[in-house]
């Protein structure tokens, strides 16, 4: 069953922060699902934290409202961090204590009973991989380790949604496979709704259900990947991967020189085209006519670095025209929980 089906556990209708003349978040509609996980995406400054923190009934809107499993953010703070669990992009603890002690304090500021909590502890240190670790001090913990540990901390309420801030950053490879199948299992096996902030692209879009894509305070795209991917495609966006050999000048001035070409880059050992159309079969005639033999020729599909890419640049397009055409460009979109 797709979770859209279902009533959304996160609402915001109109949710606006301003600093000043600055807007942090402008007119944020967005509909999150019970065992969603949501990717909301975008580099520093775009506005995800201070949209985390308004979830959070930790800063209050300028305007808007936002709602979490029918609970008002703003009105019944404490109500909604009963039910949410928020895991920040550097997690704390008291590095003199071991991670089972650290876990038991966080158990007894949430006014669990003892023998729950020993339960508890126990179920998620194996959960999250960290059994054998539970009795060093965390002191002596890795970034990675730090992170589990802190799923393990937030879980320890047992709540229905859990916010996490950056998870992913500093974590070595091996760490960042674990954290990303931890997080999946959260969803898919206990159910609970995973709302991820982040810059990291390319690790987040392994687990993501759907994104949403923020530039300067705004949502400018929400949806599943292949779907953004599509609406690029529609808009007669394409990116091409391409080597050749001879490999010299007179390759890159061809691919300069191909129809509706809007850009051509080199990365590391071949080229990026980016086009309006598809230029595959121009391509292979013009090389084969001029003497190239192409050692590399791969359109590039499903890549979210490609369409925040091209989203970003869009917004920063209409920001220097005025706000009438963004409603009009990312309209296809509909509303961001669609």
């Amino acid at each position: 069953m797709d979770v859209t089906e279902k009533s959304p556990i996160i609402h915001t209708e109109g949710l606006t922060k301003k600093y000043g003349e600055k807007t942090a978040v402008s007119d944020l509609n967005l509909d999150i699902y019970p065992g969603e996980i949501f990717g909301l995406l975008g580099p520093n400054g775009a506005g995800k934290t201070t949209t985390t923190l308004m979830l959070l009934g930790l800063s209050e809107p300028t305007s808007g409202k936002a709602w979490i499993d029918g609970r008002d953010c703003t009105r019944e703070p404490i109500a909604v961090k009963r039910i949410v669990g928020y895991l920040p992009d550097n997690v704390g603890f008291y590095g003199d204590m071991t991670g089972r002690e650290n876990l038991r304090f966080t158990g007894r500021l949430n006014g669990l009973p003892d023998d729950l909590i020993e339960k508890r502890i126990d179920e998620l240190l194996e959960k999250v991989g960290m059994t054998e670790a539970a009795d060093q001090k965390t002191g002596t913990y890795s970034r990675g380790m730090r992170q589990r540990l802190g799923v393990a901390d937030v879980l320890m309420k047992d709540p229905k949604v859990v916010i996490m801030d950056e998870p992913t950053l500093g974590i070595d490879p091996e760490g960042m496979r674990a954290l990303m199948e931890l997080i999946r299992r959260l969803a898919s096996e206990d159910g609970r709704t995973i709302l991820i902030s982040s810059h990291q692209l390319y690790q987040i879009q392994q687990i993501c259900d759907r994104v949403g894509l923020f530039v300067e305070g705004q949502l400018v795209a929400c949806g599943k990947i292949d779907e953004l991917a599509r609406s690029m495609q529609q808009e007669g966006v394409s990116i091409l991967e391409t080597a050749a050999f001879p490999d010299d000048a007179g390759f890159e001035a061809l691919l300069k020189s191909l129809g509706n070409v809007d850009s051509v880059e080199r990365t590391g050992d071949f080229y990026v085209v980016r086009s309006r159309n598809d230029v595959k079969r121009e391509l292979l005639r013009r090389s084969l006519n001029s003497g190239y033999t192409l050692s590399l020729i791969r359109q590039r599909e499903n890549d979210l670095d490609e369409i925040y890419r091209r989203y970003f640049e869009e917004a920063g397009e209409e920001h220097e025209d005025g706000d009438g055409k963004r409603a009009k460009r990312f309209g296809i979109f509909g509303r961001s929980g669609q």
